[in-house]
């Protein structure tokens, strides 16, 4: 499965040589194996990299076991790289030439769809389970004290016997106990797989009285609650988390565009549109860079300084030296951001930086 790890190590992959990248969506619904393969021979036709189309190929017809919805490959035969990514989403199909991966598509997976948390909770116990790209995956559950109910009727009106309301102290002490346990396991769970969002199901005394026994840290990361049995299915489960999950991305999108918006029209801390985002990049100033999905354009890069462009002039405008054509300034802005630490969030909607060249960034300084 895919992680922050892995990409983290085809960012750091920089080649002399070209390496090729390929996206192919294969989902089930689009066909079948022979269906893919001849869309990627057509994707492949007019790449000039013949031992690395070798490599691809061989691989699709020997090694990949056609499993999953979507799959990333990147090569580098002159530097013997090679790494195949199997996807539990759908990808857009996509070639890239380039002297390091293209990471943008991946970035922007892990951003929608990474480091989800989900909790079924009851007064007795949870389930937990780890959601990434697509893939649903259940851990070890809790189980405590059985919580025993209050038979209907009034209390024992006999000297020393107790009564409905010692029977409602004991009932709610045993679920502080067992609420407890399983906030105490749940943070566990989350700090062993790098949970960055949490859902939370149950009903809503349930769901509040757990998320009190949080952190503030990781009431924070809470993006969603909803209503379901703690018998509930994986499908049940993945269909929730899926649904929940895109719609809080949305929510997030729009927070995020009127924080841009808003500090770029102020002056503060952001900026927006191509040139601008695209110099604030080359000189590691940006935190979190801001871009519209499926944008993609050509551009220059200094040999010298770095700099990222559009503008077609030979030399560079920060430091005189000659620049470099480049297939797609936007991915390199993309990987520019995340090797010097910061965040690149993808916008699924035009209209969130319309008229505004589909890019923006919050800044560092």
């Amino acid at each position: 499965m895919f992680n922050e790890s892995d990409l983290q190590e085809l960012l750091e992959f920089n080649a002399p040589d070209s390496v090729l990248s390929v996206y192919l969506n294969t989902d089930p619904s689009l066909g079948n194996a022979d269906a893919y393969k001849l869309r990627l021979r057509n994707m492949l036709k007019e790449v000039d990299l013949p031992e690395d189309v070798a490599r691809i190929e061989h691989f699709f017809n020997a090694e990949f076991d056609w499993s999953g919805r979507g799959i990333a490959i990147f090569s580098c035969a002159a530097e013997d790289f090679f790494r195949a990514y199997p996807l539990a989403i759908p990808v857009h199909d996509m070639v890239h030439v380039g002297n390091s991966p293209s990471v943008k598509p991946l970035a922007n997976l892990l951003d929608t769809y990474g480091g989800y948390g989900v909790v079924l909770v009851d007064k007795q116990g949870a389930r937990l389970f780890s959601f990434h790209l697509g893939e649903l995956k259940e851990q070890e559950g809790v189980v405590g004290e059985t919580v025993k109910r209050i038979k209907r009727g009034g209390a024992s009106s006999m000297h020393g016997r107790r009564g409905g309301a010692g029977q409602g102290r004991l009932m709610d002490e045993t679920v502080e106990r067992n609420m407890r346990d399983i906030a105490d396991f749940a943070v566990r769970f989350f700090e062993d797989n790098n949970v960055r969002r949490i859902l939370i199901s149950g009903t809503d005394d349930n769901v509040a009285m757990f998320r009190g026994l949080l952190t503030k840290a990781w009431q924070s990361l809470v993006v969603g609650t909803f209503a379901m049995s703690m018998a509930a299915s994986h499908a049940e489960v993945l269909e929730k988390a899926i649904e929940i999950g895109q719609e809080s991305d949305q929510r997030r999108e729009k927070r995020l565009s009127k924080t841009l918006t808003t500090g770029a029209a102020k002056g503060q801390g952001a900026v927006i549109g191509l040139e601008e985002t695209l110099e604030a990049v080359s000189h590691g100033r940006v935190k979190t860079l801001v871009v519209v999905e499926h944008l993609h354009l050509p551009g220059y890069r200094c040999k010298s300084c770095d700099l990222l462009t559009t503008d077609p002039a030979k030399k560079c405008k920060n430091c005189g030296e000659s620049t470099e054509s480049i297939a797609d300034v936007i991915e390199a802005a993309t990987t520019y951001t995340l090797r010097s630490g910061g965040d690149v969030e993808i916008l699924h909607s035009m209209d969130t930086l319309d008229g505004q060249d589909g890019i923006g960034a919050i800044l560092r300084y």
